[in-house]
């Protein structure tokens, strides 16, 4: 009986039959004034403010799939601002902004929670790095504060500070106002606002090719669902932009590495905050469930894998039994690997392609969830205007030509 009973739910989900009118994917119009290809909290984000900041509603997000059913749905939802360069200051920075008043703005509970992320420091060399970025934040005017591992310990009180670690505890950056937010929650949101704003959401409607003038310019997309003209494409695509970009004959400085995570039993809560480990490598937080979320690291080899290396998973458990000795007799629901595109020094490229009409938002690598809000609202001016907004400027694909690289993953030693 249960069995028969989801199988109708399904066959009434399929093609569309079954849902609300409001709520179906409509049918594709023969040509939009922009498109964007990729249905997560980026590509949403960015139809969004073209709408409501730029006027333009005659748009549409192309979905292969299902609604933040890539990457969006496949993190472990860490929001921070605190990061070394001054270019990924104010990027992350105007998401931080964002994020704080984005469920009023979208009239949707993104269950943005700022409880505090803390970064701990095990040697020297974390501590000076840690110091470091303390310093710099707060000359930008982002807040970031040095704590003892008495204080840490007083902040997150199941954290372990005892000196007979393999990787004692000797101090901790924290920022306060970062946090976690509800992955789905923010498609859904962003969705329900550019839906209604006038924008089309194309679901299962995969791109299988880029159609170009005689100039070389855009001039359209052919999908599963029919052909559509537009004269400007957006690509936000997390883990296949490489494959999307390949289209228009334009080859990106990507690589694709399987991020892991695990999620474990439901729990009463006992984490109060993110604590994240770069030296062991391990971060954890609690969910609203109950569900203890831990972080790992990428693969060392590219790969498409949804699950990576075993070895990198168990090396991270045996972290996070040493930092909270209170978790070791939970069991782990789930382990998973997410996609990320990585760039050369594992910032993001935002901005124009050498195609006319063509532009992308890639490479966040570990950093994408948090920067959602921040990353579609300069992207939206980058596809609205044709020209980049001053902080997605830094972040154009011409800087590995140049060599001006934005390297955070040097400053940092990890970028999650």
């Amino acid at each position: 009986m249960r069995f028969s009973l989801l199988n109708l739910i399904r066959q009434s989900f399929d093609a569309n039959r079954g849902w609300p009118e409001q709520w179906r994917s409509p049918e594709p119009k023969a040509s939009y004034d922009a498109i964007i290809i990729g249905g997560g909290g980026h590509g949403l984000a960015t139809a969004y403010y073209m709408a409501s900041e730029h006027g333009m509603t005659n748009i549409a997000v192309v979905e292969k799939g299902w609604l933040g059913g890539g990457n969006t749905g496949r993190n472990t939802t860490i929001i921070r601002s605190n990061y070394l360069w001054e270019e990924s200051e104010a990027l992350y920075n105007r998401a931080m902004n964002l994020w704080q008043d984005l469920s009023h703005v979208l009239n949707y509970n993104v269950m943005y929670s700022p409880r505090g992320v803390m970064m701990l420091a095990h040697n020297t060399h974390d501590v000076q790095v840690f110091k470091r970025h303390v310093h710099a934040n707060r000359l930008a005017g982002i807040d970031n504060e040095w704590l003892s591992p008495e204080e840490a310990q007083a902040f997150c009180p199941i954290l372990n500070i005892s000196h007979n670690l393999r990787y004692p505890i000797v101090g901790a950056s924290l920022q306060r106002r970062g946090g976690v937010a509800r992955h789905d929650a923010v498609a859904w949101g962003y969705a329900r606002a550019a839906s209604a704003l006038g924008v089309d959401i194309l679901q299962k409607c995969e791109v299988t090719a880029i159609r170009r003038d005689a100039t070389g310019a855009i001039s359209g997309i052919d999908t599963t669902r029919g052909p559509i003209a537009t004269k400007r494409l957006g690509v936000v695509a997390a883990g296949n932009t490489s494959a999307v970009m390949q289209m228009a004959d334009v080859r990106l400085p990507l690589e694709s590495y399987p991020l892991q995570a695990l999620v474990s039993e439901p729990i009463k809560p006992i984490m109060p905050c993110v604590v994240m480990s770069n030296t062991i490598h391990a971060y954890m937080s609690q969910s609203d469930k109950g569900e203890l979320v831990i972080g790992a690291g990428t693969d060392a080899y590219t790969s498409y894998s949804q699950t990576g290396g075993l070895h990198i998973a168990t090396h991270t458990l045996d972290a996070i039994c040493e930092l909270f000795p209170t978790v070791r007799r939970l069991r782990m629901l789930r382990n998973w690997g997410g996609i990320v595109d990585v760039t050369p020094d594992r910032s993001p490229i935002i901005g124009k392609t050498p195609v006319p009409g063509l532009f992308v938002n890639c490479g966040w690598g570990t950093g994408g969830f948090k920067a959602t809000p921040g990353s579609g609202n300069v992207f939206a001016h980058q596809v609205a205007t044709g020209e980049p907004h001053p902080i997605n400027a830094p972040f154009s694909l011409d800087r590995f030509t140049t060599g001006r690289l934005i390297d955070e993953a040097a400053a940092a030693a990890v970028a999650h």
